[in-house]
């Protein structure tokens, strides 16, 4: 929703210096209103509430120059392709320097608000001749910007005295409600607005509407800092020195897609105007990006969270070199929210009504009343290594892996007898062999296609804990429990946020050793990703500069929820 052309000036600091040439100083506003935010993004105040998006980066050096140590030789040589762009596209032509200019004024933290209006109902984009699949016009945006400022003696300096190269510009006086605004029309394409509030504030904006908008903001009318329970929400999620916060006005989020013909019907638009919003902290690390996120419903809302974070087992059960591991507190649970999340995702992996055709089709079980109906526990899916593979020293897999899937049964007895169905059918249907035996002391059935070479293996770990193998090795090495396991695993503890205590689930994955390519084979397989070969190549080139990947889960009450993602990357001369 954000792929419009005036996107493309949401990092640029350079744009400030274009749109305020000369004369800026007279623009001081004499009102002596405090803006104070506390804990919220610079200018949170400003922003008016019907924002899509806000999102605050920091413009410390210091920060900068970490951030540009994770990466590749290649994502690093792109970063800094974009960043000498928008210098030569704002900064240089102008005959500014951001450092020289800029910086000794400015604050440490710049915010970027994009406003969506959705085409209104039924309403059409112009055509030649009548057509029978009309689409909506597109969804106007606009672009906020708004920069602190630190020390107005600086910028008055600066600002009151244009470049000569912008001495010529054609630039437009105007006045809304007693403040004055500097507007230039570069090309059809962009039309700036600047005008500066409360000494404090440097605005810019796209469209001169929302230039009005951001005033009328300032002066009384509903700010995106005045959001039920926003303040509370980054305050949960606040760190030291945070890097960049993100704000995402799910309703809105919502209705822009709608406009946009995205596949949401009545009932899914219905379910997400009862969100609310979505907070993140983003902070830099030694090794690695932190994402603190938190997520909540509108006091009104008739939809509530059940408290339940009854995850943590699953680790203690795996291998410590598993390569990827998901896991929750309860299967059922989960299928019943994703069934009903699902009907409100245009883009979600699977839809349910399809898995419930592949199980139909392939086992004659119906998916909800015979298997989620005795799911009602902790779950997990992984990838461990064969044996000869299985070293966590390797720089990575140079053999296979099968997969396992764990889930504590509910009701133990209905799990029997439809594993005893699933028996019967492979048998019958499929000419598996059936074999009862033991890996050790437990009892476990396998099942062996000889035609097609596939072996999986089910059975019974301690407390009522069923399990499903495919592919023979792995089995050894969940039976007996380990005694290394993946819970104890050094990079397991330091790549998965653990902060979350109690949780409603973890994911993990280890690229390094699973390999470029097959993590591009298992995202694919998991989120549906085309095989076209650019889409691939997109999404090796992505997970390149990527270690490994650690999520955590958790609900905090009936209305927040809470995720942490912690991204580990390569950094210079790894």
């Amino acid at each position: 929703m954000i792929k419009d052309k005036k996107a493309s000036h949401f990092i640029t600091l350079g744009a400030s210096a274009v749109l305020i040439g000369g004369g800026v100083a007279a623009y001081w506003v004499l009102s002596q209103r405090q803006l104070s935010s506390g804990n919220l993004p610079a200018g949170a105040n400003l922003v008016p509430q019907d924002a899509l998006l806000m999102l605050s980066i920091s413009v410390k050096p210091e920060q900068w120059q970490q951030f540009q140590k994770f990466g590749t030789p290649e994502s690093r040589r792109a970063f800094e392709r974009t960043l000498t762009s928008l210098r030569d596209r704002f900064l240089t032509p102008n005959g500014y320097d951001y450092q020289r200019d800029i910086q000794p004024w400015a604050g440490k933290e710049i915010t970027f608000a994009f406003l969506s209006q959705p085409a209104p109902e039924g309403k059409l984009t112009q055509q030649s001749s009548p057509s029978p699949s009309p689409k909506p016009e597109p969804v106007q945006q606009s672009v906020v910007m708004v920069l602190p400022i630190d020390n107005p003696l600086q910028a008055k300096q600066v600002l009151e005295q244009p470049k000569n190269s912008l001495k010529q510009t054609n630039w437009t006086d105007r006045t809304y409600k007693g403040i004055e605004i500097k507007e230039v029309k570069q090309n059809p394409a962009e039309n700036y607005s600047a005008t500066v509030i409360d000494r404090r504030f440097l605005v810019i904006t796209t469209d001169p509407k929302t230039t009005n908008k951001v005033i009328d903001t300032y002066l009384g009318n509903p700010s995106l800092a005045n959001i039920p329970g926003y303040a509370q929400a980054v305050n949960k999620v606040k760190t030291n020195q945070s890097f960049a916060k993100l704000y995402v006005n799910i309703p809105l989020a919502a209705a822009v897609a709608k406009s946009g013909q995205q596949s949401l019907s009545p009932q899914a638009l219905a379910q997400l105007q009862q969100q609310q919003g979505l907070a993140t902290t983003i902070s830099l690390e030694s090794d690695g990006i932190r994402f603190k996120n938190i997520s909540w419903l509108k006091p009104n809302s008739q939809k509530k969270y059940q408290v339940k974070n009854e995850a943590g087992m699953m680790p203690k059960r795996l291998p410590s070199d598993t390569l990827m591991m998901m896991s929750g507190g309860n299967l059922k649970q989960f299928w019943q929210d994703y069934v009903q999340g699902a009907n409100s995702n245009p883009i979600t992996p699977f839809k349910p009504q399809d898995l419930r055709n592949i199980i139909k089709n392939f086992t004659n079980l119906d998916l909800d009343r015979d298997l989620i109906s005795w799911m009602g526990g902790e779950f997990s899916l992984s990838l461990i290594p064969f044996p000869e593979a299985s070293k966590e020293d390797s720089p990575s897999l140079s053999s296979g892996a099968g997969m396992v899937f764990m889930v504590k049964a509910s009701d133990k007895t209905a799990a029997e007898k439809s594993l005893d169905r699933l028996d019967e059918l492979m048998r019958d249907k499929y000419n598996f062999k059936v074999e009862k035996t033991k890996i050790g002391d437990r009892p476990v059935v396998n099942l062996f296609s000889p035609s097609q070479g596939l072996k999986m293996t089910h059975g019974w770990l301690d407390n009522n804990v069923a399990f499903l193998g495919l592919e023979a090795p792995i089995n050894n090495a969940i039976i007996p429990q380990p005694k290394s396991t993946l819970a104890d695993n050094e990079k397991f503890r330091n790549i998965v946020p653990l902060e979350l205590n109690p949780n409603n689930g973890h994911f993990f994955i280890d690229i390094d050793r699973l390999g470029i390519d097959r993590t591009a084979s298992l995202l694919s397989f998991l989120f549906r990703l085309s095989p076209d070969p650019s889409t691939q190549r997109i999404l090796r080139s992505q997970i390149d500069p990527i270690r490994a990947i650690g999520v955590t889960a958790a609900v905090k009450d009936e209305r927040t929820s809470r995720f942490d993602v912690f991204v580990q990357f390569k950094k210079s001369g790894s």
